[in-house]
């Protein structure tokens, strides 16, 4: 595996269900941990690495809506969700040595930083691990939303979308037995199939600020380090065009 970086600055987003391993509910610590030395081997090649954590494995602001609960109320405790997980992730990294700030954008001063856009940048180029939680503090937005925002405001080279499936298909393979896997798509042809690995504004917030996104397997060791690194895993979304790294 090659240690040369071909990116300067990484938006990993993880998503709640990778840190509940082959659990139905809550965190794998055997996981997290896991996933931690996966970033931290990345962190020591110099790249500036900041995530966003998802809160699936707690609880979905929409499911519980769907459950009886006010669609605000539901979309706010899931913003809490991804603040326990982030917690849990930063115990692991700093466990490892990494030095790791969690910032969120509702306030909980006990635990964490408000979200400054340049404070984080700020904590990036001192090599410290930024982890986003609560999502982008508002009602109605996914966390995939949070990853492409904060992707663009602290000027990532790449949003990585950490999964558990090894690429983009061209239909949901769990539905369509001749959905065949895609190594590289571009925005447009994304939101013109509604392919729905992530929500349309992530795409086209991505596309307006020329982020690329790669979706990759995160459950194969190794595996962030090899993209952050120009390796081709998983699948690319770019412009036309666009040469690949």
């Amino acid at each position: 595996m090659a240690d040369s970086p071909v990116y300067r600055r990484v938006l990993l987003k993880v998503s709640g269900e990778a840190l509940m391993g082959a659990k139905s509910f809550g965190l794998d610590n055997l996981v997290v941990g896991r996933i931690a030395d996966e970033l931290a081997s990345v962190q020591r090649l110099g790249v500036q690495l900041a995530v966003v954590v998802g809160g699936g494995n707690i609880i979905r602001g929409l499911a519980a809506s769907e459950a009886g609960i006010e669609r605000v109320t539901g979309d706010h405790m899931g913003m809490l969700g991804t603040v326990i997980n982030s917690l849990a992730l930063q115990d692991a990294l700093e466990k490892r040595g990494v030095v790791t700030r969690v910032q969120t954008a509702i306030e909980i001063r006990e635990v964490a930083e408000p979200y400054i856009r340049r404070r984080a940048v700020r904590h990036l180029e001192k090599g410290r691990v930024v982890i986003f939680a609560a999502g982008t503090g508002n009602p109605y937005f996914t966390t995939d939303s949070a990853a492409a925002l904060r992707a663009t405001e602290i000027g990532a080279d790449v949003l990585l979308k950490a999964t558990r499936v090894p690429s983009i298909y061209t239909a949901d393979p769990e539905q369509d037995p001749d959905a065949r896997p895609l190594a590289e798509i571009t925005y447009h042809q994304v939101l013109e199939r509604d392919l729905r690995f992530m929500d349309a504004s992530s795409i086209s917030l991505c596309r307006e600020n020329g982020i690329p996104i790669v979706l990759f397997d995160l459950t194969v060791p190794g595996n962030v380090k090899r993209v952050v690194c120009g390796e081709r895993v998983g699948s690319v979304v770019r412009d036309a065009g666009k040469a690949s790294r």
